[in-house]
């Protein structure tokens, strides 16, 4: 066979072929990298959850004694959703729990961001506060250096797996945000009281100004000592086919209960989760649709109207009472919202240096000889368990790096507090922010007791309770203002 000369006719055709091949595929190549860089900087949305239910015999700590579980009623969720505008990432977890002391958090937080590169700073993570859920608190949740219990390691890992899940989730969406109301199943549970009717304090040193949870009828009833904020905040996303992915909704309503002893339950919260999926015939879908309901500015809201009587109900029957009420609300708003292909998102974070309260000499005195006297430990009186707790507040340190967090979500402002924040907190928020729409969520990033304002401070009540409440009386302006200023600097 005759060798063919590389400067040969054929061998220049066969040449040029080869090159408007290459080169077409260059084309499609670059056209298809184009159309990936122009997805990539397209709003996207994910969302996934992890079943964070704990072994039966687990202490659920929502009063004074705490008991082991015995029954699962329904299981707890760490539920996950994941936005994403090509350029900023954001997640936003809400876990079925009491509470978590912040190295839950963190160790969770360590986890996404090693195998994801989420930042520590662009993912929010809060607890319901169900009181029929397991408690990521440790055994002692004054000791703030504390390692994990296999618990809280299990938490943390779970949440770390739901985030990785809403991210491989991740799919062109369309997001918008709405209001709904539900003003019947919110009530101020600080109460003025006759003069001279309110119980001195655990502490034996005063009479309070308020009362909590000041029982149905009572006579000595003068006024409610705080306002309620009822609205239902919603942030909702959705597929290009229109089919659901998520729904966070926000409420300043704590926990609901009427469980019988020892029942693991999300509370209203799950249930509210559930009726929702029904109601937008979103249960059956893959990936599946995670409804989210967080704990807004709750500290002294309740569901319990004290000037009416109240009637016995069979356990659970309450909650899914309230669950449906605020569901149907919710489904209501989501008609009227209008949603964007694309959004602006922004995080930040911070270390807030406050103060923590200590105790005078003369409680730390009469804490002492409290504590030296107690017969029986497992069914500690409500002095003895302040007296306990004024002797950790003695061991913490002067002061607390709190982290408080700030989102924006297109026209939304979301804030996160590592407290059970006071609603006169979460109202003041709404209507300085410089947002459009703004809620917050509550027992965010750790868990510090309670957030009353300067004012509740001084009426004293369960709420403001050296032992209950860490932090010093102005703290709630301090963290208010650091939020607001955050939140301008996300504009």
């Amino acid at each position: 066979m005759k060798a063919i000369s590389t400067s040969s006719p054929t061998r220049a055709n066969n040449l040029n072929r080869l090159a408007i091949i290459l080169w077409s595929s260059a084309v499609a190549v670059g056209m298809s990298a184009g159309l990936v860089a122009a997805d990539a900087k397209a709003f996207r949305a994910g969302a996934a959850r992890s079943d964070i239910t704990p072994p039966l015999g687990q202490k659920i700590v929502g009063g004074f004694h705490p008991f082991p579980a015995t029954h699962i009623h329904d299981e707890l969720w760490a539920k996950c959703l994941v936005l994403d505008d090509g350029k900023t990432r954001l997640g936003i977890v809400v876990c079925d729990n009491l509470g978590m002391v912040r190295g839950v958090f963190d160790e969770a937080a360590r986890w996404v961001e090693a195998e994801t590169g989420l930042p520590r700073s662009h993912l929010m993570m809060s607890a319901t506060h169900s009181h029929s859920a397991g408690s990521a608190l440790g055994s002692d949740r004054y000791q703030l250096d504390a390692g994990l219990d296999d618990y809280q390691k299990f938490i943390a890992r779970r949440i770390a797996d739901g985030v990785r899940r809403a991210i491989s989730n991740l799919r062109p969406a369309q997001i918008g945000w709405g209001r709904g109301e539900e003003p019947d199943q919110v009530f101020n549970r600080r109460w003025f009281m006759k003069p001279g009717t309110v119980p001195v304090n655990p502490f034996g040193s005063a009479r309070d100004k308020v009362k909590m949870n000041p029982g149905r009828m009572n006579p000595n009833l003068v006024k409610p000592a705080g306002p309620t904020d009822p609205e239902i905040m919603l942030l909702a996303v959705r597929g290009k086919d229109g089919k659901m992915i998520s729904l966070l909704a926000n409420y300043s309503l704590h926990y609901v209960g009427g469980v019988p002893r020892g029942h693991v339950s999300a509370d209203y919260y799950g249930i509210f989760c559930d009726r929702l999926a029904d109601l937008l015939n979103a249960d059956k879908q893959e990936p599946p649709f995670v409804a989210m309901l967080s704990n807004g500015t709750s500290g002294d809201i309740n569901n319990i109207n004290f000037m009416k009587r109240g009637e016995r109900m069979p356990s659970y029957q309450q909650m899914n009472i309230v669950a449906a009420d605020v569901a149907q609300a919710a489904a209501a708003a989501l008609k009227s919202v209008k949603y964007r292909d694309s959004v602006t998102l922004g995080a930040a974070f911070r270390e807030l240096q406050v103060g923590l309260r200590k105790p005078t000499p003369d409680r730390i005195t009469r804490a002492r000889a409290l504590i030296a006297g107690i017969k029986n430990p497992e069914r500690k009186s409500i002095e003895e368990i302040y007296a306990e707790r004024t002797m950790s507040m003695a061991g913490l340190p002067k002061t607390l790096a709190a982290p408080i967090q700030a989102f924006r979500v297109g026209d939304v402002g979301i804030a996160a507090i590592p407290n059970e924040v006071l609603v006169e907190i979460g109202l003041e928020l709404k209507r300085r922010s410089p947002f459009k729409a703004s809620f917050t969520h509550s027992i965010a990033n750790g868990y510090y007791g309670y957030l009353p304002t300067p004012e509740q401070h001084a009426l004293g009540g369960y709420e403001t309770w050296l032992g209950t409440c860490w932090f010093e009386e102005s703290s709630s302006t301090k963290i208010v203002e650091a939020l607001l200023q955050m939140w301008n600097g996300l504009k």
